[in-house]
Order: C-alpha cells, then structure tokens, then sequence
C-alpha cells in the first residue's frame, strides 16, 4: 500500500510539473520575436530574464483552445460514462445501475419511507444539542436519531439521550468514525426495507429545516437513487480564516448547483442512503471493491465519505446533491486546525484514488487532482513572478494586459460568493487575501504528495468543537 501511495504521488506531481514544463516551453517559444528579453537587476545580486510584452494573439488562443478542449473532453467523458452506468443491466459488475434496480424493484410495495438518522460522535459535548435541535425540528422529522458515541469522555451521551435519541455506545471500536458507524450499521441494516432509509450525518452539524421532507420526496419519486448528500455552508464566526473558508464553501455549493446536483463526494456532514446501497457495499467489499468483506466503510482510509462516494460510483449507484438540501457546517477556528483538516481531506483523496486506480468511475476524480497539480504550479509561479518583478523595477510599472485580466478574475471572484454577503464580497473583491488563502491550500496539498511520495505514515486528527452552532441556515 505504501509503495502505491507513493507511485501515485510522484504520477501526480510528475504530471502536473510536465505540463507546466512544457506550457511554459511553448509561450517563452513563440517563434517570431527576435529581439532579446531586457535584462533586469534583481536585488543587486541575481538577475531576472522578463518580458514587458503581453503574449501574442495566437499564444492566447492557443491556450484558449487547449483549456476548452481539455475541459470539453473531460466533460464528453464523464457524461458517456455516467450514462453507460445508468443503462446497465450487468448486476454482476455494476449491481446499483440504476436499470438494473428498478426490474428488480418493478411492481412491489416496500412500505412507506421511514428515516433512521446515525450521527457518529466523539467528545461533541459542545455541539450534539444542536444538531439534534435541528433534527427533531424538521418539518418531516426522522423516526429515529441514533448517536454514535464512540469512546467519548465527555458528555455527549447524556446530552444526546436528553435531546431525544438513542444512544449507541461502541465497544473497543480503533478504527474511529468509520469503525463505530460500521459497529452501528452491522447493529441496523438487517432491520431495514428497501424504503427504510439511514441517514449519517456529523456531530457539528445542522440542518435546514426542509432538508429531510426533500429527501423523502427525491427517494420516494426516484427508486434508483442511491445517495442524496447536502449541501454544505460554513457556520458564522471565527474571524477572517472562517470567512475564507464560507466563501470556499459557497463558491462548491454553486459548481454542484450548476452541475444539477452531480456529486463529487457525498459529504459526510449529512447523506441519506438506502439500505441497498450500504449492503451492497459491504457485500462487494474484497472484490469489486477495496476493503474488509462485510465492512460497510473502509476503515483504512482518512477520508471515508470520499471513499463511499467512489464505492457507490464504482457500482453503478445513482447519487446527488441538489440545491434544496443544505446543511451549515463547522468551519475551523484557526489555521493549525485548518491544515490538519485539509491535510487530511487531501491525502485521504489520493490515497483513495490509489486504492481504486484508473476506473470508468475515477477518471473524473483523477483529472481533478491533475488540474489542482497544474493550479498549484501555476499559482505559485504567478506569485512569485509577481514578487520577482516588483524588485526588479525601480519604479513600479503597469502592464494594461495584467490588469485586465486581474480585473476579470476579481470579478469572477465575486460573483461566484455573491450568495455569500456583503462580507464574501468584500473578502473577494480585495483579490490577494483569497490567493493567499489559495497558496496555503496548495502548500496542503504539496504536503500531502511529498508524504505519499515519502512513504510516511497519515494520521487521522480529530477536532473537538468548543462552542455550539446557531441553528441557522441560509437557502
């Protein structure tokens, strides 16, 4: 396992570094310049070979081109493999097709929909009260909330049972959130119906309040579905690191909005599922799928909504996120917790795409992490040319072509907040505090790749939430 993390990390970083490489060739080539770049002094010591001149028309288009064609490739892809997935009929290889579970499901009554919600819980003293609030508030409540307290020393199992819900207590659980909800799930799935929907959601969560009637509504309309997962915003508070992380999440919920609900990850800050889907998981687990025969998540990984997503994806199930189940979040309180979370987000990603390899169903994920790769380079190139020029220059110059196209970014990056609030669009429109949020998240990333590509050991880190969530969500 670990000589595969690390071949998949040098693959991505080697990938991404060539395709700079060779982008960078080709526009420092435009054949027809004949005069010699200026020749600049840079702190009095190194010199720095630039060009004041915008790149040509033909540069522009070039690149143009290849970035649509790219784009338009990927998309023509994803579109005919996710449509040969929803015809199949093949319940060997691809048991979730969606054509597959309606003949099997064609011309029976399975019950009315019910709703068993599992909220998996660690020490969350602090924010269960909370998420229950908001799920005995909705406007189609669940017919049971479970909390599963795993090794907790707090208490949140009092807190839980005096909010309403039962509480499970795993017993000598290692394998953290996934080992308790797969405790939990063995306890639950041998009771449950077609109809009978489980519902994981985390303890730093809470709902909007027609979340749940718009999931029963989707998965009573719809036999094929599979998964619904949320939409998720960031909570208010924490300064100026938890807007940075609100408009990142505002500016995701707005992709899948446009996407029609097409999921990347079906998050684990709140997903429904129907009982046929998890049991199908834990039954392929070993061969189809990575993992522990009769696990329904796997334990050995840092992200385990990703990785079900990719289970689910890779056996055909058909899974959303639409627009009308949103969810708030809790986003971490400073940038030490917030490295630890995306470290953990971004290593658990590759890891998982490692473990599953070149699929039909990973090759969206895989062009994902080859373009975050080249936007990392890119990024980081851009920053420090900028820095390299303004030392080189005895007075600052402004180059028209840079500015506008400084001005449409900024634009972009307003508009994709522009739900967020005044305060989003202020954040966005002041440009650099969002790139540099940008690179902080690139160094992540780059972190996570020298770690595989090192063979070191991931750690999964929990973090405990110290003040309770307004129940509050904007739509």
């Amino acid at each position: 396992m670990r000589g595969l993390q690390r071949a998949v990390g040098l693959l991505i970083f080697g990938t991404a570094a060539a395709g700079a490489a060779l982008l960078w060739w080709s526009v420092s080539g435009t054949p027809g310049r004949e005069e010699r770049p200026a020749d600049g002094l840079v702190l009095g010591a190194w010199h720095l070979l630039y060009d004041n001149e915008a790149p040509s028309v033909p540069t522009l288009a070039a690149a143009a081109g290849l970035a649509l064609l790219f784009a338009a490739g990927v998309a023509l892809l994803e579109r005919r493999i996710a449509n040969r997935a929803r015809r199949s009929e093949d319940g060997a290889s691809l048991p979730l097709s969606p054509k597959h579970v309606m003949a099997e499901t064609r011309g029976v009554f399975h019950g009315p929909v019910t709703l068993t919600v599992l909220v998996p819980a660690h020490n969350e003293a602090a924010s269960i009260g909370a998420t229950l609030a908001s799920l005995f508030a909705q406007s189609r409540p669940p017919e049971r909330v479970v909390v599963v307290a795993d090794n907790c020393t707090d208490d949140t199992a009092a807190i839980a049972r005096a909010g309403g819900a039962e509480v499970f207590e795993t017993v000598a659980n290692t394998h953290k959130k996934a080992g308790g909800l797969n405790q939990a799930l063995r306890d639950l799935l041998p009771g449950q119906g077609e109809n009978d929907l489980v519902m994981v959601m985390d303890a730093d969560t809470v709902l909007d309040a027609g979340f749940l009637d718009s999931v029963v509504r989707r998965m009573t309309d719809d036999r094929a579905l599979m998964a619904i997962g949320g939409l998720f915003y960031g909570e208010e508070g924490k300064g100026l690191i938890g807007q940075f992380q609100r408009n990142e999440y505002t500016r995701y919920a707005r992709d899948l909005q446009r996407r029609r609900g097409r999921v990347f990850v079906l998050t684990g800050t709140a997903t429904v599922f129907r009982p046929r889907a998890l049991r199908t998981v834990a039954a392929e687990r070993g061969r189809i799928l990575p993992g522990v025969p009769g696990d329904v998540y796997d334990t050995l990984v840092l992200t385990e909504d990703n990785e079900i997503t990719l289970a689910l994806k890779t056996l055909g199930g058909l899974v959303i996120s639409p627009s009308d189940c949103t969810v708030v979040t809790e986003v971490m309180p400073s940038w030490r917790t917030l490295w630890a979370q995306r470290l953990r987000w971004q290593r658990g990603a590759l890891e998982n795409l490692g473990e599953y390899g070149m699929r039909s169903s990973t090759f969206r994920y895989w062009a994902q992490q080859l373009g975050i790769g080249y936007g990392v380079i890119a990024l980081g190139a851009y920053l420090l040319l900028m820095v390299l020029m303004a030392l080189s220059f005895d007075t600052w110059v402004w180059f028209p072509f840079w500015l506008g196209t400084g001005l449409i970014f900024t634009v972009e990056r307003i508009v994709t907040v522009w739900k967020g609030g005044w305060r989003a669009r202020l954040l966005a429109a002041t440009l650099f505090p969002e790139l540099f949020y940008a690179l902080f998240l690139d160094i992540v990333y780059l972190k996570g790749i020298i770690d595989m590509s090192l063979g070191r050991t991931a750690t999964w880190k929990h973090v405990v939430a110290t003040t309770p969530h307004d129940v509050r969500v904007d739509s």
